[in-house]
């Protein structure tokens, strides 16, 4: 399973960026692909040349460990968020902050642009979701969202939409505009929702949830059609991604608890391939040694970064060889 033959996927390891002091749990290519971003435990966010793999900048300035980094369309702003409870706007190309977003009253754990870079989407363990002005750094609505922490918050591919989860169970679907709750899909079994995120064609969404799930819902008819298994998730909220440019096929990528990194063909719904992980940093092999949270796919090469929980520091890049 670790291999790959004929159309499957091959995904070796390409760079190792080294520089966090504590895990990278989130990281994040650039809409235009021209770079990696990662925010880390450590309470900062670097900035990468996936190509090179060298370190290009680090931002500073949270109090305290970084949950999400997110990128604005046009790859020139930041957005982080962080356990102090602040939202932070950056300029991508010097590093400075911009704005400090002040607000929630817990944990900010995710965040998200709007296509049109206008408005942010932000949500936290005081159980709202958040939608901000990004010029002025105001807030411009608090939905009342969820009866527990929100996990994962998401614009979809026009900005109409936002999509959240939650630890209740629920993922909830929101007019940006409005801020009026249009939809809820709840599992049948109810197990905590660790991610969502929207489909690159806007029609579904992707929903990782605490019982080692992900699946694909179409949102419209309130129905999941694809399941996808094998994978560890009973504990954290680990990212997942549509790998897009390819054109053997259209996978879905998610980390693992058990220190690897899975791919999945998206509509047969098989497991492509394996990168295995590691117990510890001495066992042989390029994989993980923690827990895989951070998961992202470059926007048009063949590339998948990984970062996981704080036993293992280092940011990884993995190219398709086939």
């Amino acid at each position: 399973m670790n291999g790959a033959s004929g159309n499957k996927p091959n995904y070796q390891l390409k760079h190792k960026l080294v520089g966090h002091d504590l895990g990278a749990v989130s990281v994040k290519f650039s809409p235009g692909g021209a770079w990696l971003a990662s925010a880390s435990a450590d309470s900062t966010i670097k900035i990468w040349d996936p190509q090179s793999g060298k370190l290009i900048r680090t931002l500073k300035g949270h109090d305290k460990g970084c949950s999400d980094v997110a990128w604005e369309q046009r790859d020139r702003y930041l957005c982080s968020a962080s356990d102090d409870r602040t939202l932070k706007l950056w300029n991508a190309v010097n590093g400075e902050c911009l704005r400090t977003l002040q607000g929630h009253t817990n944990y900010v754990v995710c965040c998200n642009f709007n296509p049109q870079g206008n408005r942010l989407v932000s949500g936290s363990f005081d159980e709202t979701v958040r939608v901000w002005d990004v010029r002025e750094g105001t807030c411009i609505k608090t939905l009342p969202a969820h009866s527990d922490p929100v996990t994962a918050v998401d614009f979809n591919r026009d900005g109409t939409l936002i999509v959240s989860s939650s630890y209740d169970g629920l993922c909830r679907i929101w007019d940006s505009n409005s801020g009026q709750c249009l939809k809820t899909l709840i599992d049948e079994t109810n197990p905590p929702v660790s991610f969502v995120r929207f489909s690159p064609n806007g029609r579904f969404i992707l929903t990782g949830t605490l019982d080692h799930k992900l699946k694909l819902w179409d949102f419209e008819k309130s129905k999941c059609v694809k399941q996808y298994e094998g994978h560890v998730n009973e504990h954290f909220c680990l990212f997942a991604a549509f790998i897009t440019a390819d054109t053997k096929g259209k996978w879905v990528v998610c980390g693992s608890e058990d220190n690897s990194i899975f791919l999945w063909d998206l509509n047969k719904k098989e497991i492509v391939q394996k990168i295995p992980g590691r117990v510890t940093a001495d066992d042989p092999g390029d994989g993980h040694h923690d827990k895989v949270i951070g998961i992202s796919c470059h926007p048009d090469k063949k590339l998948i970064a990984s970062g996981s929980l704080s036993g293992d520091t280092f940011v990884r890049i993995w190219q398709d060889t086939h």
